[in-house]
């Protein structure tokens, strides 16, 4: 089968074993991938990566229970243990074995078929399209913000980082009736929060210590520093990002003006899939290019551009079976 891969240089294989499921495990045929900024960051060193990356998927199970086959299905991407003692009382995210879809230790979805676990499975309803089912995963980890701290109806909440999972965030939380404005750089972000009625703001037109809560997602460590500067005093930071490095802060801010740092990851994917199929999310504006597997480095080439949105691998194409990917 083809797949993208990953080893001190990304490039496009065509000969790649396809993927043997375990027995509580299934074979996927890809049908649609998005490229998101870990991505990106994992083929520029993250972590020591190396392997298929991807993890944001929409694809039909071809091997498998027979409950499942012919099924499209979207997957969470924490392949857990299910016995650890995390595991064992329902934080199978933080298991302390996991394995990562596409991130650590278990090969991603940039490739024509994928295996994974039955119980990370997720069916995508009919009315969803494979195009806005590759949001379900960024989607789920939006929701998780309103996990991580309550947010009351009217309450002034500031998003830093205005990318894909950025945007998203800020549907979630003005849906769930916060004061939602939004860091941007660019205009095209601007006008996207405009014509939800998000306020959109240059960073350096806020004063300090304006928000009481303030989600970082901008992946950068200049954002951490600026969510300290704009947190209230006794204020809430949610942080999304993940870096490349090790950020450096002034962290005696943190215990001087008692604020808390709430992390946040993964999120669920039923309640996802469920503002998908009711259309209370927009994802289909979010989607700026859309690439064949064959011009995958060309798509991550473009999604690595400052100010891209999402890019979507497509998988639709004609001859792809199991037979001609070498099973």
């Amino acid at each position: 089968m083809r797949a993208l891969v990953f080893d001190e240089t990304l490039k496009l294989a065509e000969d790649v074993p396809l993927p043997t499921p375990a027995a509580d495990e299934v074979l996927i045929r890809t049908r649609r991938a998005g490229i998101c900024n870990t991505d990106l960051e994992l083929v520029r060193g993250m972590y020591g990566f190396r392997g298929i990356p991807g993890h944001e998927f929409c694809g039909e199970v071809v091997q498998g229970p027979d409950s499942w086959c012919g099924r499209r299905v979207t997957g969470e991407i924490n392949i857990s243990c299910g016995d650890c003692r995390l595991c064992r009382p329902g934080i199978p995210s933080q298991c302390l074995a996991r394995r990562t879809l596409g991130i650590h230790d278990y090969p991603g979805a940039f490739a024509d078929f994928l295996r994974l676990p039955v119980r990370n499975l997720h069916v995508v309803p009919d009315s969803v399209s494979d195009d806005a089912a590759v949001f379900t995963e960024p989607l789920a980890a939006a929701l998780q913000v309103t996990e991580a701290v309550h947010i009351q109806p009217g309450s002034p909440v500031l998003v830093i980082g205005a990318g894909k999972l950025g945007l998203l965030i800020a549907q979630v939380l003005q849906l769930a009736g916060a004061d939602v404005s939004v860091v941007v750089l660019h205009e095209k972000q601007a006008r996207l929060l405009q014509r939800r009625g998000i306020s959109a703001l240059r960073i350096d037109d806020i004063e300090a210590q304006a928000f009481p809560v303030v989600v970082e997602v901008s992946g950068a460590a200049s954002g951490l520093e600026a969510a300290l500067r704009l947190v209230r005093s006794r204020g809430t930071i949610v942080l999304k990002s993940t870096y490349h490095g090790t950020p450096q802060v002034d962290m005696t801010q943190v215990a001087v003006r008692e604020i808390a740092i709430r992390g946040s990851r993964c999120g669920p994917f039923a309640p996802a899939l469920n503002l998908l199929e009711r259309g209370l999310v927009d994802v289909s504006t979010l989607i700026e290019g859309r690439y064949p597997l064959c011009e995958g480095l060309r798509a991550m080439e473009r999604a690595a551009h400052p100010g891209t949105l999402k890019i979507l691998i497509d998988f639709a194409h004609p001859g792809t079976d199991l037979a001609a990917a070498g099973a």
